[in-house]
């Protein structure tokens, strides 16, 4: 099988470790930037790389980071277009991009996340801290990743502070209940086509309240219980993802999805697991 990669690092460590299983199996596996795909929108659909045409390609794996979501949604589109196999449809990147679409999604679905408020408008930052059960409260960009953009408020003060810089700099934002019991903690759940493969507990390093690993949190083995495997399992689902990077908050209620990633980070979690 042709199979290509979409990342825009080849040396990562996730591109990598693709890269070799794939060519472990035989697969003819190559990496290619995606910015570097030029389309042809038309009945018969081209894609151009580096200016030549790719030819036959039976599947891509993409890589895409959450500053080139739209982008990459797009190169995604033109190979589905072309009837090329795509280990996450550019549908399923958008919508577990775009945070408050997906705690939509979720919730709809009858999953348990935590209390989340959003508004367009500027409004007094008493009525979203009221919404998800008082201060103090997250309060977290929608496009943020790797815990970028993410800001605990512990004051009111604060919290008028954050609301208003992001709104003045034209970013969209949700206010989301603080998971006391779970400060600094959280699983990273890898699901594969309706499977628990890995998991593993994140711990931030300080007194930091996110556990992400890009700020220095560290991972370990941990086991689930059945109901955390099954809300993982059907918050992928639910996402439209065969591979997904689920994150949840194990708080006092039962254990509540934080966020589903559609390009999950593979270098914490082989070395945990």
């Amino acid at each position: 099988m042709r199979l290509l990669i979409l990342s825009r690092g080849a040396h990562l460590y996730s591109t990598q470790s693709l890269l070799r299983a794939a060519r472990s199996r035989g697969h003819n596996t190559h990496v290619i930037d995606f910015l570097g795909c030029d389309i042809h929108v038309g009945a018969q659909p081209v894609i151009l790389y580096e200016g030549r045409s790719l030819g036959h390609v039976d599947a891509i794996l993409p890589r895409v980071g959450a500053s080139h979501t739209d982008q990459g949604a797009a190169i995604i589109r033109q190979f589905e277009l072309m009837g090329v196999v795509s280990g996450v449809s550019s549908e399923a990147l958008l919508r577990a991009r775009d945070k408050l679409r997906a705690y939509q999604l979720l919730a709809g679905e009858g999953l348990p996340i935590p209390r989340t408020a959003f508004s367009h408008a500027l409004p007094e930052a008493e009525s979203l801290i009221e919404s998800v059960g008082g201060l103090p409260v997250v309060i977290k960009l929608l496009q943020g990743t790797h815990g970028m953009g993410v800001v605990l408020a512990e004051t009111l003060p604060a919290a008028r502070a954050v609301t208003e810089a992001f709104y003045a700099a034209r970013q969209r934002f949700i206010v989301q209940e603080y998971i006391r019991e779970s400060a600094g903690r959280d699983v990273r759940v890898l699901v594969v086509a309706g499977k628990v493969v890995a998991a593993m507990q994140r711990t931030s390093v300080g007194d930091d309240f996110r556990a992400n690993l890009h700020l220095g949190g560290e991972g370990r083995r941990v086991s689930l219980t059945p109901e955390q495997s099954a809300i993982a399992v059907r918050a992928a689902e639910v996402m439209g993802l065969d591979v997904a990077g689920v994150d949840l908050l194990i708080a006092n209620r039962g254990p509540l999805v934080l966020e589903v990633n559609a390009s999950p980070g593979l270098e914490g979690i082989e070395t945990a697991t």
